[in-house]
C-alpha cells in the first residue's frame, strides 16, 4: 500500500545548547561529540567507540568520552559535490577479522563513480589505522558531475553485501542494465557478484545487479523482522520512496515517479506502469532522506518495530510505524533541532544515534527519560 506523507503531532522536539544533555518529552539528546566535518556515516566498535566517515575523505575514531582522533589509511577519495567518503560498516565477524567496508566516490579515466573499499582496523583506541586496504569493487556508474552516488551498504543474513547506487544525474542510466547506475547490487565480501543474483550469466546485464530503476538511494537496512533489505531513495521535487527491493525487479525511475522535475514538469509516464514496482511509501513534498534504522531495542518500548529515517531537507527524524511491510503512520521528531540528519543507527548498546550534516557535525545519542 502507498501512503502520502502526513504530519502527526510531535512526540520529540529539541534544540541543542551548550549543555551536555537536554531534556525532552521522551528522550534526552546527549551530544557524544561535535566538530565533525560533514559526517556521513557511523559504525560502532566493540570497545565502545565509533568510526565516523567525513565526506571529504577522513575517517575519525570517536572514543566513548567523545575524544576524536583521525584514523590513518583509507581509500583515495575524490570529493566533489555529493561525492566523497560515504558509508561505513563493519564485517559481521569484525571482532576476529577486524575488517571494515566503506563506499566512496572514485575517480578513473572514464569519470567518477562509486566504489567499495575494504581494510582492517588495527592498533588501539587513539591510534587506529587501516591496513591492507584495497578497492574490492568499482561500479561503472561513471559521470562528470557531483550528484547521486548513493551509497549505503548492508550485510544480509547470508553474509553477502548489498550496495545502493545513484544514477549520477543521468536519469536513463537507471534503466540501463549494462550500467550499475541507479541500482541495488549484491556482492560477496570480496566484491564479486553474489551467488544467486538474478542476472548471473545474462547477456547485457551487469551480474552484480539485484534491482534497477532507483534514483539515489541513501538509506539501506536489513529489516530484522523479515531479514530482507529495505531502501529509501531521493526523489526529485517530491517522490522520495521506501522500497523493499526484490531480485530482478524494476522500481521505475525515471519512467514512473511520484515526484516532478525541479522545473515542475511531469517525470516520465506517470506514477505507474506494468512491469514496474510501486514503493511501499512515498513523500511529497520531499524530505531528502538519508540513513535509516529499525528499532528493536527495549530502551524505546513505544518505538519497537518502528522505522527511523533521517531527513536532510526536512531537518528532522521521521518515525514510521509499521504493520509488516506497510507504513501505518508517521511522526516528525527532532525538527526543532534544525539540523540535517545524515545518518541514524541503533547501536549495540540499544541506543539510537544520529549524525548531523554540517561543517560542525554532531554525533548525538537519544537517551530515553
Amino acid at each position: 500500500m502507498v501512503f502520502r506523507q502526513f504530519f502527526a503531532p510531535l512526540c520529540v522536539a529539541a534544540a541543542l545548547s551548550t549543555a551536555p544533555a537536554l531534556a525532552q518529552s521522551a528522550v534526552d539528546l546527549d551530544r557524544v561529540t561535535d566538530g565533525l566535518e560533514f559526517p556521513w556515516a557511523v559504525a560502532f566498535l566493540p570497545d565502545g567507540g565509533y568510526l565516523v566517515t567525513e565526506r571529504d575523505g577522513r575517517v575519525i575514531h570517536v572514543a566513548g568520552n567523545g575524544d576524536k582522533r583521525p584514523v590513518s589509511g583509507g581509500p583515495d577519495v575524490y570529493a566533489s559535490g555529493q561525492g566523497g567518503l560515504l558509508d561505513v560498516v563493519l564485517s559481521p565477524d569484525f571482532e576476529t577479522d577486524r575488517t571494515v567496508f566503506m563506499t566512496f566516490s572514485d575517480r578513473s579515466s572514464g569519470g567518477v563513480g562509486t566504489s567499495v573499499y575494504r581494510g582492517q582496523l588495527m592498533g588501539e583506541s587513539g591510534s587506529y589505522e587501516l591496513q591492507n586496504g584495497e578497492t574490492i569493487f568499482q561500479a561503472n556508474n561513471l559521470g562528470g558531475g557531483g550528484r547521486h552516488f548513493g551509497s549505503r551498504l548492508a550485510f544480509a543474513p547470508d553474509g553477502n553485501l548489498f550496495m545502493t547506487l545513484g544514477d549520477r544525474g543521468d536519469r536513463p542510466s537507471a534503466q540501463d542494465t549494462d550500467n550499475h547506475a541507479g541500482s541495488v547490487l549484491r556482492l560477496t565480501p570480496d566484491g564479486d557478484p553474489a551467488p544467486g543474483n538474478p542476472f548471473l550469466n545474462v547477456e547485457g546485464v551487469q551480474p552484480e545487479i539485484w534491482s534497477i530503476g532507483h534514483r539515489n538511494p541513501q538509506s539501506a537496512a536489513i529489516n530484522p523482522a523479515s531479514g530482507v533489505l529495505w531502501t529509501v531513495e531521493h526523489g526529485a521535487r517530491g517522490g522520495d520512496e521506501i522500497n523493499i527491493p526484490e531480485a530482478g525487479k524494476n522500481y521505475g525511475w525515471p519512467v514512473i515517479s511520484y515526484g516532478r522535475h525541479y522545473s515542475g514538469f511531469r517525470i516520465g509516464e506517470g506514477t505507474s506502469k506494468s512491469g514496474m514496482e510501486q514503493p511501499i511509501y512515498y513523500w511529497d513534498p520531499s524530505i531528502a532522506p538519508s540513513g535509516m534504522a529499525f528499532v528493536t531495542s527495549d530502551k524505546y518500548p513505544d518505538w519497537q518495530g518502528d522505522l527511523l529515517v533521517g531527513a536532510l531537507r526536512g531537518t528532522h527524524l521521521a518515525k514510521l510505524e509499521l504493520n509488516g511491510p506497510e507504513v501505518t503512520s508517521e511522526e516528525k521528531l527532532l525538527d526543532d533541532l534544525g539540523e540535517r540528519i545524515r545518518d541514524v543507527r541503533q547501536g549495540p548498546d540499544g541506543f539510537i544515534y544520529v549524525l548531523t550534516d554540517s561543517d560542525d557535525g554532531q554525533l548525538i545519542r537519544l537517551t530515553p527519560r
